[in-house]
């Protein structure tokens, strides 16, 4: 078993060399007395309430500041796995085919009080709910990850979850920790209240508590003077939801706010690294850019018109649209920047999968295809920076070949909506998630098709063709006999492109220099530098 865990730090340490930056956030300084930090993010509100319903980076930010799951990521730091809720990382054992995991919670963790109810200590039984409600696709946007898990309680601080069929650990730790979904919501307030009491006032154990929410505005969060971490520095936090650049970053530079998330566009890192008492915090792993294509949407279920399309648009019109201390271009739907079984850009190209730009080509695939002229066809684009420009850029190129594109820019919380009740026909998504068959499994196998797949979630492509790839995969225990399925379904999704991959991005934000994190930051998933109960403002 300490074998199968340090496996997992060695591939979870990749992604640390490639991407750690040293940015610390570590003032060094006696602390100033409490006060509410207030942050900005591109979005204009949240997409949901709901830990286990994410529907954008903002989702996950807001998350990270409220709830706790078993086990957890370190703040700023990937490559270390700890206990959260647990008091260790679950060990496991096999009896009759079946995989057993032992999980011992913590004693004395709370969760916050309600607007019906004070706190109470959170027990096995709000853990057992919380995985069930996760297993359903009502009430989470992840169930296919938590399908076929069963439970055991043994006492309220130690329980046993099932699988039938077993796993590595490196598939099965990343569902109990945070930044992916397995947040442990209380069982008490959603029963008691019902669940849209819940939506309307959440609670969790985490080191911040709701406060209240106004859409297009802001969502406030108080200290939990009973986190079990101890009590927050801060006296609480402020997600302030301003999608436009200059707006949000007149807001840093007026003292209205005291971190922003950055811009990526040229320039931007540079401009305001002169800005006085600030700070540029520049950090990864970041996210990987593909589009896709709906092949449930005609004309682009021909491959000739995804083909064309790939030939009329070039990678570096997309990677000039951002700075370059940000990113690079990927040729690979996953990246092998990030984590093992990824392809490199040198290894596709020399596949010949790369598909350059050439629009003699395009124009006679399209007119092979039927459309000698063209065609038009509407696309929703997110009001992110990085979405607008990306589909803005799309439209120009694919205007050179007779392709028509009615762009209709809306919210990124309803963007997000959009694409997953199947209404885009070419889809830009930005993720990473914890390992390669999370990620190739939610992107490209049939049961993760949006709308109709068993365990619909962001099969945007309906991809159908690696299945077999992808489930032989999830069963082996070599690591290079894994890498090269992984390997292989990449290829073959590029050669019937299903998806036409764009840029790895990394993260900037700017923060005024009396913000200490708390924690050297290196690198996250949460979508920003992460805030706990050690955050504070310090003096000089």
């Amino acid at each position: 078993m300490k074998q199968g865990w340090l496996c997992i730090l060695g591939c979870v340490g990749v992604i640390c060399v490639l991407w750690m930056e040293g940015m610390t956030g570590r003032a060094g300084a006696a602390q100033t007395p409490g006060r509410v930090l207030k942050f900005a993010v591109h979005t204009s509100n949240l997409g949901s309430l709901d830990p286990h319903i994410l529907r954008g980076s903002q989702d996950y930010t807001y998350a990270d500041l409220m709830f706790n799951c078993l086990i957890r990521y370190a703040p700023g730091d990937i490559s270390q796995l700890e206990p959260d809720i647990a008091e260790s990382i679950p060990e496991f054992k096999l009896e009759n085919g079946r995989q057993i995991w032992t999980v011992h919670l913590k004693k004395g963790v709370l969760f916050h009080s309600g607007p019906d109810h004070p706190a109470y200590e959170l027990t096995a039984d709000d853990v057992i709910y919380s995985f069930k409600k996760l297993a359903d696709p009502d009430f989470s946007s992840m169930a296919g990850e938590y399908a076929g898990m069963t439970f055991v309680k043994h006492d309220d601080h130690t329980l046993e979850i099932i699988l039938e069929k077993p796993v590595s650990p490196l598939f099965f730790l990343p569902k109990i920790a945070n930044l992916r979904g397995g947040y442990i919501l209380s069982e008490k307030a959603i029963r008691s209240g019902g669940y849209d009491a819940f939506l309307a006032h959440p609670v969790g154990t985490g080191p911040f508590m709701f406060h209240r929410y106004v859409p297009g505005e802001k969502c406030e969060l108080k200290a939990h003077a009973g986190y079990f971490r101890g009590t927050p520095k801060l006296a609480g936090v402020e997600m302030h939801f301003i999608p436009d650049n200059d707006i949000r970053e007149a807001a840093f530079v007026n003292g209205e706010m005291d971190l922003i998330l950055g811009v990526g566009e040229p320039g931007w890192i540079e401009r305001m690294e002169k800005t006085p008492a600030s700070v540029v915090d520049v950090f990864g792993p970041g996210f990987t850019g593909l589009f896709h294509f709906n092949t449930s949407i005609p004309p682009l279920d021909d491959i000739r018109v995804r083909q064309a399309i790939a030939h009329a648009l070039d990678r570096n019109d997309f990677i000039k649209a951002s700075s370059p201390r940000l990113v690079v271009p990927v040729q690979a739907p996953m990246s092998a920047n990030f984590m093992p079984g990824g392809l490199t850009n040198e290894k596709v190209t020399a596949l010949g999968l790369n598909f350059e730009k050439d629009l003699e080509k395009a124009g006679k695939l399209l007119a092979e295809a039927g459309f000698p002229d063209g065609f038009s066809m509407t696309l929703y684009g997110s009001e992110k920076r990085l979405f607008r420009t990306g589909y803005e850029i799309l439209q120009r190129s694919l205007k050179e070949i007779g392709i028509v594109v009615d762009l209709k820019i809306v919210p990124h919380s309803g963007y997000h909506q959009m694409i997953r009740d199947n209404r885009n026909a070419m889809v830009l998504y930005f993720t990473l998630r914890p390992n390669a068959d999370t990620y190739l499994r939610g992107f490209f196998h049939s049961d993760a098709i949006v709308t109709s797949g068993k365990t619909a979630y962001t099969n945007f492509s309906h991809c159908t063709s690696v299945d077999q790839l992808l489930d032989k995969a999830l069963v082996e225990m070599d690591p290079k006999n894994q890498i090269r399925l992984w390997e292989q379904a990449q290829i073959k999704i590029l050669h019937e492109l299903w998806v036409y991959p764009l840029l790895d991005i990394k993260y900037c934000v700017i923060r005024k220099s009396d913000l200490d994190y708390g924690h050297d930051l290196f690198n996250t998933l949460a979508g920003y530098p992460q805030f706990d109960e050690r955050t504070a403002f310090v003096s000089p």
